[in-house]
C-alpha cells in the first residue's frame, strides 16, 4: 500500500488519516543520553560535532537507535546559518551561544550578505541525505530553523538574555533598522528552509523560542509578519512539506502563531491541549504538550499525563512531544517508556476506556 511507504509522521503532518498519533521529542538527541555524553567528552566543540557531519549523523542517529521515534530530526543549531548571513558566533559550553561583536548599527546591517547554504552549509546536505538513507520510511526526516524574531535577538544581544532589553530598545527607538535586520534573516532563512527540503528534510520546524517575550502588539509587528515571509517563500517552491513553529511561552500568542501559515503548531504545556485545539481552529495541526519534567515521574504517572494530552489532542493532525526539549538528567529509561506509551496509545486508551 502506498500508505505504508510514507512515514507516519509525515502523514499525520499533512493531515491524513493515521493510525495513531506519531511520537517524538524536540532535543532527542543532546545530553540526557549518556552515549551522547561520552561522545561530547571527545569532542568538546559544539559547533565541531554539529558541523562535522560524520559527527552530526552518529547524534542524530542515537535517539533512533534506542527508542525509534517516528521522527529523527538532525542535530544542529538555530545558530549554524548565521556565518553564512556574515555574523559569526561560538557556543561556549556553561555559557550558550556568544556574538561579538554583536549586531547593533546600520552599516553591520547593511555589510549582511544572503545566505548560499550550497557554499557555507556544505555539511548539510551530507547530513540529511543519510538521515534519509539510514531510517528509510521507517520515520521521517525533520530539518529545523531559527525564526528572524529569536535569531536578530541572539544577534543584537549578543548572547542569552533574561529581559531581552537592547533589542527591545531597538525594536522601540530604531524600529526601521530592526525591521532591515529582521528581513534580511528571513529571506536567508526561506532559502536555508528550502535548502534542507531539497537535501532531504521531509518536515521542518521553525523555533521561535524568544517570541513569548514579546506583547502581542510587538509579536504583530516584529515576529508574525517574517514567520509569514519565511512560510509564504517555501509554500511557493515546495507546497506539500508541512512547516513546524515552536514558540516557549506561546500561550498568549497562540491563535497569532496559526496566523503564520504554517501546518502545525508546537503548543507547550501551559496551555491545555482542549484549549489549543479550540483556540487554533479545526484546520491547524497540534504538536506537544507533555511537560518535559513530567519524564521525572513515575512510570504511571508518566503514562496518564500521556493518555491525558493524546485524547485532549482528538486524533487528526497531532504529533505527540514535549512541550520543550527533554531535560538533563532525564532517566534514559522513562525517555523510553516515553516512546513506547507513545506507540502504543491506542491499546493503553482503550483498556482505560
Amino acid at each position: 500500500m502506498a500508505g505504508e511507504q510514507v512515514p507516519l509522521l509525515l502523514r499525520a503532518a499533512r493531515g491524513e488519516k493515521v493510525e495513531r498519533p506519531p511520537v517524538w521529542m524536540m532535543r532527542q538527541a543532546g545530553r540526557y543520553m549518556k552515549i551522547y555524553r561520552d561522545l561530547r567528552e571527545k569532542y568538546p566543540s559544539f559547533r565541531e560535532r554539529s558541523e562535522n557531519p560524520d559527527l552530526a549523523i552518529e547524534i542524530s542517529l542515537q535517539p533512533w537507535k534506542a527508542f525509534r521515534p517516528d521522527g529523527v530530526i538532525m542535530f544542529s543549531d538555530i545558530l549554524t546559518p548565521l556565518p553564512g548571513m556574515g555574523i559569526p558566533f561560538d557556543i561556549v559550553e556553561q555559557k550558550g551561544p556568544m556574538i561579538d561583536p554583536p549586531i547593533r548599527s546600520k552599516e553591520q546591517i547593511d555589510n549582511m550578505r544572503p545566505l548560499d547554504p550550497e557554499e557555507s552549509l556544505p555539511f548539510i546536505k551530507k547530513i540529511l541525505g543519510t538521515l534519509r538513507q539510514e531510517v528509510g520510511n521507517e520515520a521521517a526526516v525533520l530539518g529545523f530553523v531559527g525564526s528572524p524574531w529569536t535569531l536578530a535577538a541572539y544577534a543584537v544581544e549578543g548572547k542569552s538574555s533574561k529581559n531581552y532589553s537592547v533589542i527591545k530598545r531597538m525594536a522601540f527607538s530604531e524600529p526601521e533598522l530592526l525591521h532591515k535586520l529582521l528581513g534580511n534573516i528571513a529571506d536567508s532563512i526561506a532559502t536555508y528552509v528550502r535548502y534542507q527540503i531539497d537535501c532531504g528534510a521531509q518536515v521542518v520546524q521553525l523555533f521561535d523560542s524568544w517570541a513569548g517575550q514579546l506583547s502581542p502588539i510587538d509579536y504583530d509587528t516584529f515576529a508574525l509578519p517574517y514567520q509569514q515571509r519565511i512560510v509564504q517563500q517555501v509554500k511557493e517552491t515546495h507546497p506539500d512539506t508541512p512547516l513546524i513553529l515552536y514558540i516557549s511561552g506561546s500561550a498568549g500568542v497562540l491563535e497569532r502563531m496559526g496566523q503564520s501559515g504554517v501546518d502545525i503548531v508546537s503548543v507547550d504545556w501551559t496551555v491545555d491541549m482542549t484549549e489549543a485545539r479550540r483556540r487554533l481552529g479545526p484546520d491547524i495541526g497540534v504538536q506537544g504538550n507533555i511537560d518535559p519534567c513530567v519524564l521525572f515521574g513515575s512510570k504511571p504517572f508518566i503514562r496518564e499525563r500521556i493518555l491525558d494530552t493524546v485524547k485532549k489532542a482528538s486524533g487528526a493532525k497531532h504529533i505527540l512531544n514535549l512541550g520543550h526539549g527533554i531535560l538533563p538528567g532525564t532517566p534514559e529509561e522513562n525517555a523510553e517508556f516515553y516512546f513506547e506509551t507513545g506507540k502504543n496509545v491506542n491499546e493503553l486508551l482503550s483498556l482505560s476506556n
